[in-house]
């Protein structure tokens, strides 16, 4: 976590404007609303589209199996070092068939030495999509021996998602829900 405490506290349910508690309404679906969306009701026309788009990516319209896809968000968060982030997409990963060895080799990236060629490829695209902001010749011909194209597509679109992400987590200073533990690899 790069902050200890919010630069924008997440806002509590008396604090909302009808406007904020509509934003936040599909969010509410499940029953608690988590501290990114309640932080970023404070702008809720931008949350209600944020999520039109995040919506897409957690979906099965992208086109990623959603095992892939949380390999490519978990590299995302770790390299924008964004605990909040990482925190909340290692439970998601476990539930989408990663195991705790592979999350914790995506920290290591791609020469971790248990990933398949279709996996490095992922990793390698994360990794080059944070740092340079540009898919090598190199890495697009690996995806492609192992993504058609709408997937190779949608790996840009999921980095280009939780790079963003991460930018509003890692600004704004989005603590973690209590209870979550933090990774110590992402300790300020």
């Amino acid at each position: 976590m790069r902050l200890s405490k919010p630069r924008i506290a997440p806002l509590q349910d008396g604090e909302m404007s009808d406007e904020q508690r509509e934003a936040l309404e599909p969010m509410a679906q499940g029953g608690r609303v988590i501290n990114i969306f309640r932080t970023l009701a404070h702008a809720p026309k931008a949350l209600t589209r944020f999520q039109q788009w995040g919506a897409y990516v957690l979906s099965r319209r992208n086109s990623l199996p959603a095992r892939e896809r949380e390999i490519v968000i978990l590299r995302t968060g770790y390299l924008c070092k964004s605990g909040y982030e990482f925190t909340q997409h290692t439970a998601i990963g476990l539930r989408e068939g990663l195991s705790a060895e592979e999350i914790a080799a995506i920290k290591k990236g791609a020469d971790a030495g248990n990933w398949t060629p279709a996996e490095q490829a992922l990793i390698h695209a994360a990794d080059e999509l944070v740092s340079d902001f540009f898919v090598s010749d190199a890495t697009w011909a690996a995806l492609g021996r192992h993504f058609d194209e709408k997937q190779c597509m949608d790996v840009v679109f999921t980095v280009g998602q939780y790079t963003q992400v991460s930018m509003f987590l890692n600004s704004f200073g989005v603590q973690l829900e209590p209870g979550a533990v933090l990774d110590p690899d992402l300790r300020a």
